[in-house]
């Protein structure tokens, strides 16, 4: 059974991706940073640098399934972007090389590679791509980030930085001019890692073209990148705030350009394959969202097949789950709620662990004992510089589950806790057993459809017609073509 870790981190109002090693992983379309190697060159026998890295490599295969939720099966699409990379591989810029694609079972829009020719894309990113196009793209990007040895370029840059910060700080007894250069470095190294991810789209490119694939295709698929970034987000806009200086990325609207510039330098729209049909039929049925075996939301219910475990939100609450926990924001952003799991010491009983505090400079009152779903629990409350908070614990044997329920200044989140703790309830084998994946279905549109119409279509989602609308490509004015399929979310 898959549990819920303790994190003793401070609340984060959106949940963040775990942070992998940088030496050995980059992602270059989602939350993480990709460093690649090159790869082995057919016919010959491994380079050095790549042979001394594949034990290395074969480690952070097996952390990147832990951390993604393993591999996902999907073989029609697993055919498809074998098929894909081959093209590409083929038409590459010197480097052919062996690749080898794995889709991981994570939500996340993610995509990244590892030495000796491994790539990988999330579940998550697939249902985000509307065409072979697209996801060749992405696929293109990878590679090229191989092809060009850019890890290696990172991996020297980044050994160089901290050599020199640490003889400034420790051999010359200088620390102050150390944190300096130390600060000066990241943000040399964060250009130069911008600028390699402007290269990989350039090459990207023209790979794709050359395999006879539409150029604008990477456009494309950057701007419902930049889309689906700013819905996860929360924002309203689609456009990024300003460029953290450290960022390693580029900016959606400047990668964009850059790619559609690009493509123009090739030819004017309309030219390359796009095979929307195809990529759309094999993704048809493709996992939408949360795995049940790590907890789904469905509005504001949150519901874990593994534990058998369910409870609701207050009113006004939006959930992110996670194996390791559950966050949620209300919609004025003045509160804030956090579910997780620990296991209590030995002896320790679960009034005494309350008492103790479980957040960092909050001091607790009071400890309080009553029963939730026929189970022992424990609720307390807390006062922090700017928050008030409602710290309530549910014991399961050896488990603790953990409610935190955060407001800002004088509110008293008191009632919302009493709303959620009511909600808690065990699942049983048949109801866990019920709890089904929602999935990426196709629709075809009918004379008269609109995004508003389709979107109606969607089962359990947050924000249907904005997820109708990044899912595929389109605007709220879009008129809709008849006897086209579109994608929507469904069980």
């Amino acid at each position: 059974m898959r549990r819920l870790q303790r994190h003793r981190q401070p609340f984060r109002g959106r949940l963040a991706a775990a942070v992998l090693p940088a030496l050995l992983l980059a992602a270059c379309f989602g939350d993480q940073n990709s460093v690649l190697a090159p790869l082995n060159q057919p016919g010959g026998e491994p380079a050095p640098r790549v042979a001394s890295l594949q034990r290395g490599t074969d480690r952070e295969h097996q952390r990147l399934l832990a951390a993604f939720g393993g591999e996902y099966r999907a073989p029609q699409v697993k055919a498809v972007l074998e098929e894909i990379i081959a093209r590409l591989a083929k038409a590459g810029e010197g480097q052919i090389g062996t690749y080898e694609v794995t889709i991981l079972n994570s939500p996340i829009v993610n995509a990244f590679a590892l030495p000796t020719g491994r790539l990988y894309v999330t579940r998550g990113l697939l249902a985000l791509a509307n065409d072979s196009a697209e996801i060749a793209s992405v696929m293109a990007h990878e590679i090229a980030h191989v092809t060009a040895r850019h890890a290696v370029e990172r991996a020297e840059m980044e050994a160089e930085s901290a050599l020199v910060s640490r003889v400034v700080a420790q051999v010359l007894n200088d620390p102050t001019t150390g944190a300096a250069v130390q600060q000066s470095s990241k943000l040399s190294l964060a250009r130069f890692s911008r600028q390699q991810e402007l290269t990989a789209d350039q090459i990207s490119v023209r790979n794709i073209a050359r395999a006879g694939y539409d150029p604008y295709g990477a456009g494309r698929f950057l701007v419902s990148l930049g889309r689906n970034t700013s819905f996860r987000a929360g924002r309203q806009s689609s456009g990024d705030k300003k460029l953290d200086i450290l960022s390693s990325h580029p900016s959606t609207p400047e990668r964009v350009a850059a790619v559609t510039n690009g493509a123009r330098q090739i030819g004017a729209p309309g030219i390359g394959e796009r095979e929307a049909s195809r990529w759309l039929a094999a993704i048809d049925g493709v996992a939408f969202g949360d795995d049940p075996a790590d907890g789904v939301v469905r509005g504001r219910r949150y519901l874990n097949s593994a534990l058998r475990i369910a409870f609701t939100a207050p009113d006004g609450f939006e959930l992110e789950a996670a194996r390791e926990m559950v966050v949620g924001v209300s919609s004025d952003g003045t509160q804030a709620l956090r579910f997780d799991s620990v296991a209590l010491k030995a002896g320790q009983t679960l009034e005494s662990y309350v008492a103790s505090g479980w957040i960092d400079g909050v001091a607790t009152a009071e400890v309080q004992s009553l029963t939730v779903s026929d189970l022992p629990a424990a609720v307390t409350s807390g006062k922090g510089a700017d928050w008030t908070f409602r710290l309530a614990a549910i014991q399961a044997g050896p488990r603790v589950y953990r409610f935190i329920l955060a407001a800002k200044g004088q509110n008293d989140p008191e009632r919302a806790m009493r709303a959620l703790l009511d909600s808690f309830r065990s699942l049983s084998a048949s109801d866990a057993q019920s709890v089904s994946p929602l999935r990426i279905r196709l629709v075809t549109a009918s004379a008269g459809d609109t995004p508003v119409s389709l979107a109606e279509r969607m089962a359990s989602t947050d924000r249907p017609l904005e997820q109708f609308l990044i899912l595929n490509g389109v605007e709220r004015s879009t008129k809709l073509t008849p006897g086209q399929r579109y994608k929507i979310v469904s069980e």
